[in-house]
């Protein structure tokens, strides 16, 4: 049945108000030990903060401060705002008083239906989906059209990837909040707020049978567990005890286990003198999906960080640090093995295993092989820091901060062979069977911070596909198809024009037979033809849009997470405001005319 609207306001309101948090008691837990007003402090005072509007804080944890706001939930972060400046924000921050499902039919079983299940519609991450589950020729794309759009409350950012399983899409939202939509029409049937932001794309698996879950991460490195039918919670368990961790690659489910990756803020901290740079160790971390108890854990870096000297203001340093796993894990069920992409070095020598691939046991997630690729050129260091700027006087900073040519994309397992693509602006192909040993590399753009290839690539048979970021270099965009089995080049296609900023395709790309999808810098999401590169469909995401839940939302920049392709629909999320791109906060959902 229906309820009422009045019903659903006066139900969500008694909810919101019984668990309205403490502003005054959250700003001293997490705010005040910098925005004490104290001589020589640089943090705005609380009288400054007094005058500023509540959006403009709310902004601010989301943005500049998302380092403390990312500990905080939506209320939370509404709590302070509204405590510092005493003035109430309007608006609803769950986003669901409007757009509810008339009724919340049973879980269909996910093999009966198409689906998108997790980073990619397969545990080898190609991020490649059949015609069948598609649903759409390269002749029907351009037909394409907006069928409808969902606005996420409180956001700057959407940088979620939607899953679609059993009819229904499952996505995550800058704020925390979690929704179940209608996969055809967008109603809501449920909602769950986690403690972070949730960046990574949810994945669904059997718990007993005829009972389905579903899995996420968030900005304060919890994994939950919810029945995927009702929301309910079945259990949440903190992966990482680092106060900086977070989860932002998907995770992978593969016979009753949950493969959960962790990365961390902690990089953008180093330039802070009063920061103990540098203690982080990225991990991956083997759970019971029915329980979310640890069975395996394993550090990228092996050894324990160690005082490494002190700062400019006595605070003892720390290291060796970093190797964060940003991407989502993939699975070799031939070999028994899980493969992850490891990021940088924060702090001391440059670590073996950094900016590598690494092969681990999926029984007892020992490492058996970790290849680097060789991202540097040959020089034996890559100690990155964001906050380092040259000049930077600071014993945090490293010598010769960089270049930071990390791997933020998943490693896809194509055959025999792993292919994977560097903000190095390198792609490579390694050799599953020889401990990674490299077989080609190829070059794809100039690379360095936040350049190269960044989100992910994508495999369509013999070939694959590699983006190309390079968002601050000269010349920025263009996608590459180059051959799996020789690595050179079978075409390129050149940026298109920009219509905002610049064209570089940072996000992660899509692939049905004879099409890639790749969004953009400049807000366009735009559908290539797999034969020689050329655009068949474009869409222009820079507008405003009438949601069916009532929040007012824009498009943005295309920076993250790629569109998912499923039942003769593409889901597409809009809006990075971080890092150089452009804010905004929708989801797009289109189909055939």
């Amino acid at each position: 049945m229906r309820f009422p609207a009045v019903l659903i306001l006066l139900a969500l309101g008694a909810a919101l108000q019984a668990q309205t948090p403490d502003g005054a008691a959250l700003f001293k837990d997490h705010c005040s030990t910098c925005h004490d007003g104290s001589p020589g402090n640089r943090a705005p005072t609380p009288d400054t903060l007094h005058q500023a509007t509540p959006q403009a804080i709310l902004n601010a944890l989301l943005g500049s401060m998302r380092v403390p706001g990312s500990r905080l939930n939506s209320l939370e972060r509404r709590a302070v705002a509204e405590y510092v400046t005493g003035k109430t924000l309007g608006g609803d921050p769950i986003g669901a008083t409007a757009g509810r499902c008339e009724s919340n039919p049973p879980f269909a079983n996910p093999a009966s239906t198409a689906s998108w299940n997790g980073w990619s519609p397969d545990v080898t991450n190609a991020r490649f989906q059949s015609a069948k589950a598609a649903g759409l020729t390269p002749e029907q794309v351009p037909h394409l059209v907006l069928k409808w759009s969902f606005g996420f409350p409180d956001a700057t950012q959407a940088w979620g990837q939607p899953t679609i399983v059993s009819n229904r899409v499952f996505v995550g939202s800058h704020n925390g909040t979690f929704y179940s939509l209608n996969a055809k029409t967008g109603c809501i049937y449920w909602t769950f707020s986690a403690e972070g932001g949730v960046r990574t794309a949810p994945i669904v698996g059997p718990t007993t049978p005829g009972h389905y879950a579903v899995y996420f991460g968030d900005t304060s490195a919890r994994e939950y567990a919810l029945d995927a039918a009702t929301g309910k919670k079945i259990w949440v368990r903190r992966v990482e005890d680092h106060p900086l961790a977070r989860i932002t690659g998907s995770p992978a489910f593969y016979n009753g286990r949950l493969y959960v990756p962790t990365a961390s803020y902690e990089e953008s901290q180093g330039a802070n003198a009063e920061y103990g740079c540098c203690s982080f160790r990225g991990s991956i971390s083997a759970l019971d999906a029915k329980t979310g108890d640890v069975e395996w854990k394993t550090y990228a870096i092996p050894e324990l960080p160690q005082p490494r000297g002190k700062s400019t203001t006595g605070t003892i340093l720390w290291g060796p640090s970093g190797a964060a796993i940003w991407s989502a894990p993939t699975v070799d069920a031939k070999r028994g093995l899980i493969y992850v992409a490891t990021g940088n070095t924060y702090s001391g020598e440059d670590q073996p295993n950094s900016e590598a691939v690494l092969a681990i046991d999926i029984k007892t997630g020992k490492i058996v092989w970790s290849a680097k690729g060789g991202n540097n050129e040959g020089k034996d260091q890559d100690v990155f820091l964001s906050g380092c700027r040259p000049g930077t006087k600071n014993p945090n900073c490293p010598d010769a901060n960089g270049p930071d040519f990390d791997f933020g994309t998943s490693p896809i397992l194509a055959g025999n062979v792993i292919v994977i693509g560097s903000k190095s602006g390198y792609g490579y192909a390694m050799d599953a069977d020889n401990k990674g040993k490299v077989l080609w590399k190829y070059k794809a753009g100039e690379g360095g911070a936040l350049g190269g290839i960044e989100w992910g690539t994508a495999v369509e048979g013999d070939t694959v596909y590699f983006p190309l970021s390079d968002i601050t270099r000269p010349k920025p965009g263009g996608l590459h198809a180059v051959s799996i089995k020789t690595g050179e080049r079978i075409w390129y296609a050149a940026p298109q024009k920009a219509l905002k900023s610049n064209a570089a395709q940072s996000a992660a790309i899509t692939v049905i037979p004879g099409v890639i999808f790749s969004g953009a810098n400049d807000g366009v999401l735009r559908a290539y033809s797999s034969k020689d590169g050329k655009v068949i469909w474009e869409y222009d995401t820079n507008q405003d849009y009438k949601t069916l839940n009532g929040i007012p939302a824009k498009g943005g920049s295309i920076i993250g997470p790629g569109p998912t392709v499923v039942n003769g629909m593409v889901y597409m999320n809009s809006g990075y405001g971080a890092f150089g791109g452009r804010p905004g906060n929708v989801l797009l959902a289109f189909g055939l005319e």
